[in-house]
Parts: structure tokens; C-alpha cells; sequence
């Protein structure tokens, strides 16, 4: 990997304009982008392309930080465009807030996105912090009037420290419009929102969105445009103690050997780091990093005059191949009586981690490991899945000693089924298929799976993994039991599955509630000889309680095998 140095920040924003141009719709006046959603929010389905209103905005800032006078018509007309897709009526819940897509007005969208008061609202303070003397006063005075209602929506909203990403870009958006537009009242509330958060931050020393690729580059971006925008010591105070914690995170789960950001991750999109990802850790530590050669380097318009940069202390982290584990607790409900800590465990050749307890949701790697296979990563990633999509109501648990993990699975009945929260499934699933995985990916070339009984072995190079099945079990009332045994599946796309198939059949009801026994419990060794002494027993009120010796000590397991809700 060539180092990069310096950035160059005004050609790769101007290259990134000129590659838009082609997607500029002049009859709307608004840049048109490929569709994508996460499967929520939007009603739209097989659109190819869609004009988007927070790409749109990004957009006009970034013709406006160009500084060239042929931009300036089209980024003001753009701002016009999409300030006008803002519901302005205060008698609606909507009011402040703006639809996904210009062709799904909000009352279509199931449900509206109250953050994009956050998204949007960001942009049009950073569009008048920048260049307010070159927007035209009627302009002007329209987006004033916009971004006074996304504050008031973010105000009302008032979300809680705990969603960390919004909870970070409302407080720059209310603390800035406040200092723009002398509104005491916005920048109070901003300042006391970052307060607020720092506070509940400071508590485990980590963010709630643990470890997330996607969520902590927000935070980073964000934090560095309120250190760098806002008029507020203390307010510049707080965002750099939180860039600090925000910035070590990531640097202490950095993998050198296979440039990929280890887990476990509770926000993900990407099982392997994706060349923006990539590219912003360049960026950030100026080109120290260099994780992509300079004609691969994807620049967001976003990061241009943000101040991102990544503290010297913790470069080292990014370049060192040495050996470390980060144990940290990112939940303690005490109300609830949960905590959940995160294992990290990094060496020269591979990392592992894993969530003590943790849903089976998309977006979580609960369990997560990469491993270098010629300077190249391969990754094993547990995923529970239906009908070939992450079930979300599974309930992973685990203990891990550095390369060594006990871990089990279970299900409960109160939760979701692609979402925990968007499609409740009152306990239920309609699937065709439903089964475990052990997803190996990345470079496959000379990988080899192998099933010896209960074990399954994955070698790649000199290393061999071993994941031993200690027990498993899916009982439904009135249903014959299946035979749970592994299989070796080729995907389609190109990632290998290590199988314990729980239902495969015609499509029906597969009912929670009526399970009379489901759980599984594994041992894991990153190399080769899962722990001689794993053994698991069921007793009486319904569990399978596994112990096994981790690092010299007995290490418990205890998952309910009749689901329930959590």
C-alpha cells in the first residue's frame, strides 16, 4: 500500500462534481441517483432512478464550495427545489421534515424519516455558514424559514442521547442556526443536546451504536463540522473529547493485515469494508493509511472543510500488526438488568469478535471474524437467516477468550423479522426456509470447508478454524423434527455457508410461541481445537446451559430454549 499524502481536497471535490454531471436532471432542476433503500421508509420498488433529496443537498454545497461562479445558479436552484418538498404545515406530525424522494411525497412513505430534519437541516446551516453572502436575499430568506422549521422538528422530536448519530447532527444544526441567526433559543438547546450526549457518552466511555463502520464515520464527520463551525468554547470543547473516544474506537479495531475494521459492529452494511469506508480512513489520517490506490479514492463532498482528522496518537494503530483485545461494555440497562460487552480480539494474521448478547438483525455482526489469507481478507460471519434474509429475532449470546468463543442462539417472540422494530412479527414467521450460517467470504482462492460430524473445519492457508456444534435443537408442536445436520452451501454470490438448516419446505407459518425447544450452542476456535471440555446439559425450566475452559477459566453459557419475549 502506497502512502497518499497530502489529500488533495479541492481537486477530488471538483472531480466528484464534474462526475455528476451527467446524472443532472435540468427539467426538475435536481440531480437524479440510482434507487437503493434499505428495505424500509419508502414504498418504492423497482425504480431505477430517483431524484433524492439529501444527495440533492449535499450536492448544492458541494457547487458552492467549488467557488466557481458557474456552479452558483444551479446550487441555488436546487436548494429551491428541495426546501420546497419540506411539509411547512405545524398542524401535521410531518411538519419540518422531508420526503426520501421527490417522487414519494411524505404521506406515502410508510413510515416518514423524522431524521431527515437532522440530514437535511445539516446542510442547508452549511450552505448559509459558507456562502450565506452569495445566496439571493429572497433565497435566503426561504431557506432561513427552512431551517427554522427542521430545528423546530429536531426540538420537538427531542431524540435521546442514545441515538447517537442524531443526537450529534441536532445539535449541529440547532447550535448553528442559533449562532447564524442570533436564535439564543436553537443554540441553547444545541449546546445543552451535545452536553447531554457527552454526558451519557462518558458514562461507558463508548457509543450505544458500538463499533458501527457506518454510524461512527457520521459521527466523526459531524463532531468535526461543530469543532470546526461553531462560535461555542465549550461546545468545541465537547466535540473534541468525543472525536478522542470516537477516533481510538476505530484505530484500536483496525485489522492491518486485511484493512478491514473488526468487530463486532452493531450498525453494518458491509460484511467487507467498502472503498468510501476505505476512503475516508485515508483521508482522515492523510493519506497514512493508504488503503486504495489514488484512482480508486471515492471523496465525499461531505468531508470537504469538515476538519476531519484522525489524532497522531493513534496512527500506529492502523500501521502496527500487534496483538491486543478490547473488552468493553456498551449497554447497562439497569432497568432491564442487561448489559452487553463487546470482545475484540486482533493478532498479526486475524481478528474475532463477538457481542455477549446480541439480536440476529442485518445490520449486527455478532459474530464476526477476519482472517488474512494472502493480503487479503476472508471473513466467518454467524447470520440467522429466512427465505435468505436476516431473521431479526434471534437472540445471539456469547463468552470469548482472545481466539476461543462459547456462543449459542435462541429466539424470542416480541421482536421483528428483517427489522426489530418496523415489522413486528407478534411471534411469527412466514418462511420457506430458516436455518444458521456460517457465512465465509472475501478471498476465497485456496479456502477449503470441511464437515467431520458435529465439527466444521475452515482452512485457510496455514490456519484452520474449527466450529464444533455442541447442541441444536428446533421442536414445533405437531411437527415432525428436523434433522439438523451441516451442509456446505455455494451462494450465488460467491460466499461460501456452513448450514444447520432448522425448516426447508413450502412456504408457511413457523409459530414461535408453539415451539416447544430451540437452541443452539457452539465452540469456536480460531485455532483449530475448539475447547477439549465443552459439554451442555438441559435442566429443568427449559435451558441449555454450556461450560467449557476459556484462557483458564470455566466459562458459562445458558440459553432459553423455549422462546419467549425479551
Amino acid at each position: 500500500m502506497n502512502a497518499i499524502r497530502p489529500i488533495p481536497h479541492e481537486r477530488l471535490l471538483l472531480e466528484r462534481v464534474r462526475r455528476w454531471e451527467d446524472e443532472y436532471n435540468p427539467e426538475l432542476g435536481l440531480l437524479r441517483v440510482p434507487f437503493h433503500s434499505p428495505g424500509y421508509h419508502t414504498t418504492l420498488r423497482g425504480v431505477p432512478f430517483v431524484h433524492a433529496t439529501y444527495p440533492n443537498l449535499i450536492y448544492a454545497v458541494a457547487l458552492l464550495d467549488t467557488g466557481l461562479a458557474e456552479y452558483e445558479r444551479r446550487a441555488f436552484g436546487v436548494i429551491e427545489n428541495v426546501v420546497s418538498l419540506q411539509d411547512t404545515d405545524p398542524g401535521r406530525d410531518t411538519y419540518g421534515i422531508w420526503p426520501w424522494f421527490y417522487e414519494e411525497p411524505l404521506e406515502r412513505m410508510s413510515p416518514p424519516d423524522w431524521n431527515w430534519a437532522d440530514f437535511c437541516g445539516k446542510l442547508l446551516v452549511q450552505a448559509v455558514s459558507r456562502h450565506g453572502n452569495r445566496i439571493p436575499a429572497e433565497l435566503a430568506e426561504t431557506v432561513k424559514r427552512s431551517i427554522f422549521r427542521a430545528c423546530d422538528a429536531i426540538i420537538k422530536r427531542n431524540v435521546g442521547p442514545s441515538y447517537t448519530n442524531i443526537a450529534i447532527m441536532g445539535s449541529y444544526v440547532t447550535l448553528l442556526a442559533g449562532e447564524l441567526y442570533g436564535r439564543g433559543d436553537y443554540a441553547e438547546y444545541g449546546l445543552a443536546r451535545l452536553e447531554r450526549f457527552a454526558d451519557f457518552t462518558r458514562r461507558l466511555n463508548a457509543f450505544q451504536e458500538y463499533n458501527s463502520p457506518t454510524y461512527a464515520v457520521v459521527a466523526i464527520v459531524e463532531l468535526s463540522k461543530i469543532a470546526s463551525g461553531t462560535r461555542s468554547e465549550r461546545a468545541r470543547e465537547l466535540a473534541g473529547e468525543l472525536l478522542d473516544l470516537t477516533w481510538r474506537m476505530v484505530a484500536e479495531h483496525f485489522h492491518p493485515a486485511t484493512g478491514q475494521w473488526s468487530g463486532p459492529h452493531s450498525r453494518c452494511y458491509q460484511t467487507l469494508l467498502g472503498d468510501e469506508v476505505k476512503s475516508f480512513l485515508q483521508v482522515g489520517t492523510d493519506g497514512a493509511v493508504a488503503l486504495l490506490p489514488d484512482d480508486r479514492l471515492i471523496y465525499s463532498a461531505e468531508w470537504y472543510k469538515a476538519g476531519i482528522r484522525c489524532p497522531d496518537d493513534y496512527i500506529g494503530y492502523f500501521l502496527r500488526p500487534d496483538t491486543r483485545t478490547v473488552r468493553q461494555l456498551y449497554v447497562d440497562d439497569e432497568k432491564k438488568g442487561v448489559r452487553k460487552w463487546a470482545t475484540t480480539h486482533v493478532t498479526p494474521s486475524y481478528s474475532l469478535g463477538t457481542f455477549s448478547r446480541e439480536i440476529t438483525w442485518n445490520q449486527c455482526r455478532d459474530l464476526l471474524a477476519y482472517i488474512d489469507n494472502g493480503g487479503e481478507p476472508v471473513y466467518v460471519h454467524l447470520r440467522c437467516l429466512s427465505d435468505g434474509y436476516d431473521f431479526s429475532s434471534g437472540l445471539f449470546e456469547s463468552v470469548q477468550h482472545e481466539g476461543d468463543a462459547l456462543f449459542g442462539v435462541g429466539f424470542f417472540t416480541n421482536g421483528g423479522h428483517t427489522h426489530p422494530v418496523l415489522d413486528k412479527t407478534g411471534g411469527t414467521l412466514e418462511t420457506g426456509d430458516f436455518r444458521l450460517r456460517f457465512e465465509v467470504g472475501g478471498r476465497l482462492d485456496g479456502v477449503g470447508c470441511t464437515v467431520d460430524g458435529d465439527t466444521v473445519s475452515i482452512r485457510i492457508g496455514p490456519r484452520t478454524i474449527r466450529i464444533r456444534s455442541l447442541y441444536a435443537a428446533f421442536v414445533e408442536e405437531g411437527q415432525p423434527s428436523p434433522a439438523l445436520r451441516w451442509e456446505t452451501v455455494r451462494s450465488g454470490d460467491g460466499t461460501i455457508g456452513l448450514d444447520l438448516t432448522m425448516y426447508a419446505g413450502p412456504r408457511r407459518t413457523i409459530d414461535l410461541r408453539r415451539v416447544t425447544k430451540a437452541g443452539f450452542v457452539f465452540a469456536l476456535s480460531m485455532d483449530g481445537a475448539p475447547p477439549a471440555d465443552a459439554a451442555v446439559r438441559e435442566t429443568a425450566d427449559g435451558r441449555a446451559e454450556a461450560r467449557c475452559t476459556l484462557g483458564g477459566s470455566v466459562a458459562a453459557l445458558s440459553v432459553a430454549l423455549r422462546p419467549d419475549d425479551v
